[in-house]
């Protein structure tokens, strides 16, 4: 249990800069460059999606909790935050890096996450063109911050309340992870065959960096195929979920979003198969 709690801290404790700073820089373009930002992204916003592939990959899920956030209050669009959340690589990197695996393994993982999520951003962003405008006052009157007053006090107070949810949630998921629930995983995979996409996204989907872990070690274990661990890194986006689902207060949003990382993911694994 002490190690469960040490994990949980550190995890969340890296975090805090990402979210403290995507609070701030939205609260100080709110105030003060509002017009022109907008004016900015409209011009530039079909890029978005580019941008959010290639950013996300890097081996950390910070970015995808700050792009949930710019996602929110209306700096992205939806593509580009789907775009970053499939091409997220959390821990993954690391990983394979440490085990010394095959350099073009890595290059292509990185590759063909980047290159799905990007094109899912691009066609996203081509279907849903319109959605309702939020902006951080939204944020600030359910959290009672006054951020009129204060931009960096506002800043701190969000970045709070958002810490606490990602740990207490955090700490039960590594609980989990710690009492057998890793074990039971790699059981069920040792069983399945054409519904391995189905579950390996699925376990993407957990709002923690242990997912990215476990389809890595599995795939390295040689009990998880190439397209079934594509599958589940590209529906894996660290704790941005939790993100997504405490300061969006639009629920429905919230669920179709999870739907397309999901069906996304699912159907880019037995593409994968089909053709390996």
């Amino acid at each position: 249990m002490f190690e469960v709690i040490k994990d949980t801290i550190i995890d969340t404790l890296k975090l805090i800069p990402f979210l403290w700073l995507t609070f701030y820089l939205i609260e100080v373009i709110e105030h003060k460059y509002q017009k022109k930002s907008q004016n900015i992204i409209k011009k530039s916003g079909k890029y978005g999606p580019i941008l959010g592939g290639i950013l996300g990959c890097f081996p950390q899920c910070g970015f995808s909790c700050m792009a949930t956030n710019l996602y929110i209050t209306k700096i992205i669009s939806l593509g580009t935050l789907i775009s970053v959340y499939l091409s997220t690589s959390d821990e993954m990197l690391p990983i394979l890096l440490t085990e010394k695996s095959d350099f073009k393994t890595i290059i292509s993982i990185i590759g063909i996450k980047v290159l799905i999520g990007i094109t899912a951003g691009i066609i996203i962003d081509l279907i849903f063109t319109k959605r309702k405008e939020h902006s951080i006052q939204e944020i600030c009157e359910h959290e009672h911050c006054h951020c009129e007053k204060n931009i960096l006090t506002s800043s701190i107070h969000h970045t709070l309340n958002t810490i606490i949810f990602i740990f207490i949630t955090s700490f039960f998921i590594n609980t989990l992870m710690n009492y057998g629930l890793e074990k039971y995983l790699k059981n069920i995979f040792h069983t399945s065959s054409i519904l391995t996409p189905f579950l390996s996204s699925l376990i993407g989907l957990i709002p923690n960096c242990g997912a990215s872990i476990i389809l890595t070690e599995l795939y390295l274990n040689h009990i998880l195929s190439f397209s079934s661990l594509i599958a589940g890194l590209l529906t894996g986006s660290g704790v941005a979920l939790l993100v997504l689902f405490k300061n969006n207060k639009n629920t429905k949003e919230n669920l179709f979003i999870l739907f397309l990382i999901y069906t996304i993911g699912v159907f880019s694994g037995l593409i994968l198969t089909v053709f390996s």
